[in-house]
């Protein structure tokens, strides 16, 4: 048999992702050393990007199998070390591809990604539950796709995901978003606190920097959709999320009462103040199927389609009811749990209603129609 060589096992090597950045560990740098054998047997030292990488193990694993695969290999062993200062700001460099810190990557014309802000004009409605089985259904569909809990002071995304205690990997001031085992990537400022109990009492200008950090400072990478848990009602945040990505679309989450639906009107309003397109409405709670196949109407009927029309006469286009969620318990107990309902119980109404929702998202052609194209006239006439 013959002895595997260096470019072999480089080839090899560049198969394998770094889990949180989902590039080639050779492409970032990683890969400090490899030594062959006589015997065949690979020696391989891999730099980690902290000392304390959460996922390591995920590397060794990964590294190990694939240069196990190379022909001629009788032995893989693999020693983790360090990147120093110098080698983190080459990585940051490399993963900014030069570009001016503080800068949206999804603010610019060019951007491919669609970014969906979930909104609502009160608590209590289901938003983040939505934000949370969305973005995993669309993940399911094959897309890369982040969230930004943007919900500063009721930050929920991170348990509903089941990783309310991780946190973050940071690469010089580069954070890297958490990644969860659906392929989704997360960020909140509950993520960045120190303790998870620990109160956020922020005012307005505060608030605009934390959003700005979780989008620019954050190493995103290619993402298909990119969803933001907004938080209820007309508030600093939208403000900021208008002025920062005015390209982003806004779906408003109601229920079907009278009360929900006035204020959902106010979210939509304040949107399309701030020249963001809203794209549609879901109606949460909807009805409660019972065991008989009966339908009750516990938060009454119509909110969602009222707001809908309402939206759709105040814009001048078309703002469609894009889907009604039932009542489910399992939706709710999936959040407490960490085990979102479109993951663990996926044929159930909820899950199935929620999934219908992300097909007709994924499915949609981007139009210019109530976008800002961010051009400016160089010359008056």
């Amino acid at each position: 048999m013959s002895t595997p060589t260096l470019e072999q096992v480089n080839a090899a090597l560049a198969t394998v992702n770094d889990p949180e950045i989902k590039r080639p560990i050779t492409d970032l740098n990683m890969v400090d050393s490899v030594v062959i054998g006589e015997d065949g047997h690979v020696a391989v030292v891999v730099l980690l990007t902290v000392a304390g990488c959460p996922l390591k193990d995920t590397i060794t694993r990964d590294v190990t199998a694939a240069v196990s695969k190379v022909p001629g290999v009788t032995g893989v062993s693999l020693d983790l070390g360090v990147m120093t200062a110098e080698q983190r700001a080459g990585l940051q460099e490399v993963l900014r591809n030069g570009q001016a810190q503080r800068e949206i990557p999804f603010a610019k014309p060019g951007s491919l990604t669609k970014v969906y802000a979930i909104a609502s004009g009160k608590g209590g409605v289901g938003k983040s539950s939505l934000t949370v089985n969305l973005a995993l259904a669309l993940a399911k569909q094959g897309l890369k796709v982040g969230i930004v809990d943007a919900d500063i002071y009721g930050h929920s995304i991170p348990a509903m995901l089941g990783i309310a205690d991780t946190r973050p990997t940071q690469v010089e001031d580069l954070i890297m978003p958490v990644p969860t085992a659906s392929g989704v990537s997360v960020i909140s400022i509950g993520m960045l606190k120190p303790k998870r109990d620990q109160v956020v009492a922020w005012r307005g200008p505060m608030l605009d920097r934390a959003l700005v950090q979780m989008l620019a400072d954050v190493y995103w990478g290619d993402l298909d959709a990119l969803l933001l848990d907004l938080p209820p009602g007309t508030g600093d945040i939208a403000i900021s999320l208008g002025q920062h990505l005015p390209n982003a679309e806004v779906i408003v989450v109601t229920t079907p009462q009278e009360a929900a639906a006035e204020v959902a009107e106010r979210a939509g309003t304040m949107a399309s103040m701030m020249h963001q397109r809203v794209i549609g409405v879901v109606e949460n709670m909807s009805w409660m199927e019972l065991p008989s196949g009966e339908r009750i109407e516990v938060f009454g009927s119509g909110g969602g389609e009222r707001v809908a029309e309402t939206l759709s006469q105040r814009f001048g286009y078309n703002v469609r009811l894009l889907g009604q969620i039932p009542l489910d318990p399992s939706l709710r107990e999936g959040g407490d749990s960490g085990k979102p309902i479109v993951d663990s119980d996926p044929t159930s109404a909820a899950a199935v209603a929620i999934t219908k929702i992300a097909d007709d998202l994924s499915g949609r052609g981007r139009g210019l129609a109530g976008l800002q194209l961010g051009l400016t006239p160089s010359s008056k006439f």
